[in-house]
């Protein structure tokens, strides 16, 4: 549905989607305390409030204490009313959670992907959804598919720019499942789905600015500056790990040499093993860091404390320019955690400007599923503030016509 400037219907959507966002954040709540917060009519509040009980979005769950007269209903969100699938595209797996409104996950998933092939990823999708709702058969609605994945993704047109690791370029993703699923479908670079999971729900809910920098096959970096995730120009901003870092040999995945990730990705890690005659037959990153973590190979551990001190370095010079309160850093990388972690403190502390050297790093274990939940978050940050797109015209969707049809 298109609207243009100043429209009734487009005025109509907003404040449905202000009185829904309010209720969502700050419910149970009043329509009283609703129409002064808003600015809004008491007739406008009752006419919304009736408009999305309709839609089983939300309910009266008590009543207010009242100094005198009628004590005043409360509302809250119905937050089993509807779910959303959020799903991490990885280089070999798919994972995925089915969460409700209020982002509780129901269901969670992951399955193996053998090819990077758009059909094949889409019907990888299209079977990790049907997994994730037989888990959950009561839920009825699903509003919207989240999908973060590695690369350049362009969120507002709904494409994938460039990923290496997937080897695919302009590919309009949101368009291809949106036309196959039916429904909205959002995308947005991985380590940024992550981000909006650590302020929705982790860490970065006690601050403003954070920054979470992530290890493994490759680097990755999401920014939270000022509240608001920082995409940039095509949506990518935050591609840490090309961050050039000095003269070397090793190449980067995405062609060039110098680039953060040829020094301390886990493919930098391997190669520095075969180099010094470390790595033994067969032997893969995984039995490395076990080797590592382990106290049985103290070769095997300078290498990886190697790493985190170039990282160490690269997020110094970072929080030198952004001034964070919080830097998180996970990833699959961390496998051998210790080691990284001795390396990483030694080079932020070595380098970081010292007015800035207070700012808290928090380490964290890999774990796919809130990357998932991130992506999920996607859906749910749009849907409550009118930010919906149709996955396969790209125009924006009326949010009560949208429910309704998903129903």
């Amino acid at each position: 549905m298109a609207y243009s400037t100043g429209s009734k219907s487009l005025i109509r959507q907003l404040n449905r989607s202000a009185v829904l966002n309010l209720i969502q954040h700050e419910g149970p709540i009043a329509r009283v305390t609703i129409a002064k917060r808003l600015g809004l009519s008491a007739a406008s509040v009752t006419s919304i409030v009736g408009e999305l009980e309709s839609l089983d979005l939300i309910h009266e769950v008590a009543q207010a204490r009242s100094a005198g007269g009628r004590p005043a209903e409360l509302l809250a969100l119905n937050a089993d009313a509807a779910g959303v699938i959020g799903i991490k595209l990885a280089d070999d797996h798919l994972a995925g959670v089915l969460s409700d409104l209020s982002g509780t996950v129901l269901a969670s998933q992951t399955h193996q992907l053998r090819s990077h092939s758009p059909t094949a990823v889409a019907n990888g999708i299209d079977r990790l959804i049907a997994a994730l709702r037989a888990e959950h058969p009561s839920l009825r609605r699903v509003l919207g598919i989240g999908i973060g994945m590695p690369g350049v993704i362009d969120g507002r047109r709904g494409v994938c720019v460039d990923s290496p690791i997937l080897d695919w370029r302009d590919v309009p993703l949101s368009r291809l499942l949106g036309e196959r699923f039916e429904m909205p479908v959002l995308i947005d670079n991985d380590v940024n789905t992550l981000a909006v999971a650590e302020s929705l729900y982790g860490a970065g809910r006690r601050v403003d600015d954070f920054v979470t920098v992530t290890i493994g096959r490759g680097v990755g970096l999401g920014m939270v500056l000022g509240g608001q995730l920082h995409r940039g120009r095509l949506g990518g901003a935050g591609e840490f790990g090309h961050l050039p870092v000095g003269d070397i040999e090793a190449e980067c995945e995405c062609g060039r040499r110098g680039c953060l990730e040829a020094v301390v990705a886990d493919g930098a890690v391997l190669r520095a093993a075969r180099g010094v005659g470390v790595l033994r037959r067969g032997e893969g990153i995984e039995s490395l860091a076990e080797r590592a973590e382990s106290g049985a190979g103290p070769e095997a551990r300078a290498l990886f404390v190697a790493a985190g001190e170039q990282l160490g370095i690269a997020i110094a010079g970072l929080v030198n320019v952004l001034s964070p309160s919080l830097v998180i850093v996970s990833g699959e990388g961390m496998r051998a955690r210790a080691a990284i972690e001795e390396g990483l403190r030694r080079g932020m502390h070595d380098h970081l400007f010292p007015p800035l050297a207070g700012v808290e790093v928090l380490l964290e274990p890999w774990d796919d599923a809130k990357w998932a939940r991130g992506a999920a978050a996607l859906v749910l940050e749009a849907f409550f503030s009118a930010g919906v797109h149709d996955g396969a015209s790209g125009r924006p969707v009326d949010l009560a016509t949208f429910v309704r049809e998903a129903g």
